[in-house]
């Protein structure tokens, strides 16, 4: 069974960016958490991050077509405005888990809301870099329930 993780802009910036907010991780220590976990768990984890809308949309598709069973997606700043993201995940019927390195309900209200909250299976916010082990647990459980 695939997963893909798909993470939108700035995240290749973890680990310098805002560390009081989004912690010391780097994206490379994340992805490589999960590939780990993902071989655990008897799942290949494929990982994907671009600071482009169409280029996301586009991973979301590809993924789709090459079989995945679902999306850990953490959308970044698309999460607020993006109807094509929603759209793309909604077209290919993948079911997603939502997630946020913050607790965006503690930060400016523009950030409390979600396009993709309704339609993801769970969304998982402020628990840090942990937060994509536990979506890429809850995903693989829901999917072999």
């Amino acid at each position: 069974m695939r997963i893909d993780v798909i993470q939108g802009p700035n995240l290749n910036l973890l680990g310098t960016r805002e560390p009081g907010i989004y912690g010391a991780t780097t994206l490379l220590d994340i992805e490589r958490d999960l590939i780990t976990a993902g071989v655990d768990l008897g799942v290949e984890v494929r990982c994907f991050q671009s600071n482009h809308e169409g280029a996301l949309i586009d991973a979301i598709h590809e993924a789709a077509a090459m079989g995945s069973r679902g999306v850990v997606i953490n959308p970044g700043g698309y999460t607020h405005t993006s109807v094509a993201l929603r759209d793309a995940l909604l077209a290919t019927a993948l079911p997603f888990v939502e997630v946020h390195l913050s607790n965006v309900y503690a930060r400016e209200s523009f950030r409390h809301a979600s396009l993709l909250r309704d339609a993801a299976i769970g969304c998982i916010v402020g628990l840090g870099p942990a937060g994509y082990r536990y979506a890429l647990d809850a995903l693989v459980h829901k999917l072999t329930a």
